[in-house]
């Protein structure tokens, strides 16, 4: 039985008891009426008929004294115990309130029994849970922006006492690559930095899109061009088939979204490699971006946080490439802003596909 036929019957058993609690105390009120008029008029020649509705009329106001006698005493007995249990129900809710104000979350009201406050109470405990669950994200933010900041930090710090050391006889190619350890750090917090502050702007959408209309496929090109170095440097055979589409959206933080795709491509894929950037305007009016690459992929069990801020599928080699885990975040958080969605298929050793429909 489910509980909207539990309910039902529920309701039809309530009816039936009431229908014989009802049945019961007429009769007994038209039973006290009967006898009273059998000790008030004892030989009354009065005819059985008259005799009968007296009877049923007595019975009746009988009746009505006895069910008004009970619902004075039920209400004051409900208020009696309504003016407590509202006593010790608000001093219930204020005090889970000053926990919450005070920062311990960890409050949970059974709202079973509390009748009118029931919506209040569930409202109380979503309200908990809910900001338990941001101080946690909150603590986790703060711990991983601690951590990505300090390792550079701590390698700025300890070769810019090396190379300050005069005792430290250091070749020049040393120093060298020494130096050129503090660029890197330095530019991977700049980088980070910039990173946070972008996601925090869009987060709160305090800078709004600065839409418009556009050349899509040219600005792939672009990017492509933009980062020839980068998969030069590591020989890698790059592909782009890109029909002519046109993109209403932000023309700048779009190409954000391709220098990090198209970065983080580059940047797993072995020298050697290939990539391939292909772009088809649908019938729906949407654009397709497919960027490919063969290098070495992603575990289908990291595939469903890549996307979350700071994770990080391989950290070592992550800290090597300089990454810092927002790139993917900023990405999925600006397409968001445009409407868009993102998928990704990749298989490891295999390579990736990341797929953006605009």
């Amino acid at each position: 039985m489910n509980p909207e036929e539990r309910s039902v019957l529920h309701k039809v058993l309530w009816v039936l008891i009431a229908l014989i609690l009802l049945a019961l105390v007429f009769a007994a009120a038209y039973l006290i009426a009967n006898n009273l008029l059998d000790v008030f008029w004892p030989s009354s020649p009065l005819p059985p008929l008259v005799r009968f509705l007296l009877t049923v009329l007595l019975g009746f106001i009988l009746f009505a004294l006895l069910a008004l006698a009970g619902t004075c005493v039920g209400r004051w007995h409900r208020s009696k115990e309504g003016g407590r249990g509202r006593v010790g129900m608000d001093t219930l809710l204020l005090d889970a309130m000053d926990r919450i104000a005070h920062g311990d979350f960890d409050v949970s009201i059974t709202p079973v029994g509390y009748g009118v406050y029931t919506e209040v109470i569930d409202a109380i405990n979503r309200m908990a849970q809910q900001l338990g669950t941001m101080e946690g994200l909150r603590q986790d933010f703060i711990s991983n922006v601690s951590h990505e900041i300090q390792s550079p930090l701590t390698s700025i710090s300890g070769f810019a006492k090396l190379l300050q050391d005069q005792d430290a006889s250091l070749t020049p190619q040393q120093r060298t690559h020494y130096l050129g350890i503090i660029e890197a750090e330095s530019k991977r917090l700049s980088k980070l930095s910039d990173n946070l502050m972008k996601l925090s702007s869009l987060e709160s959408q305090s800078t709004p899109l600065n839409r418009r209309e556009y050349r899509l496929d040219q600005q792939l090109q672009s990017v492509i061009l933009m980062l020839e170095p980068q998969w030069q440097a590591k020989q890698l055979e790059v592909e782009a088939e890109l029909a002519p589409a046109t993109c209403n959206g932000d023309e700048e933080l779009l190409a954000q979204v391709w220098v990090n795709l198209l970065g983080n491509a580059i940047k797993f894929t072995p020298a050697g490699g290939s990539l391939r950037v292909t772009l088809h305007a649908q019938k729906d009016g949407h654009n397709l971006v497919r960027i490919t690459d063969n290098g070495i992929g992603i575990a289908p069990e990291a595939q469903m946080h890549i996307f979350e801020r700071f994770y990080k599928v391989d950290k070592a080699r992550e800290r090597a490439a300089g990454g810092n885990g927002l790139g993917l975040s900023l990405t999925k958080k600006i397409l968001e802003l445009h409407g868009a969605r993102i998928d990704v298929h990749s298989a490891l050793k295999e390579g990736s596909t990341f797929t953006v429909g605009l």
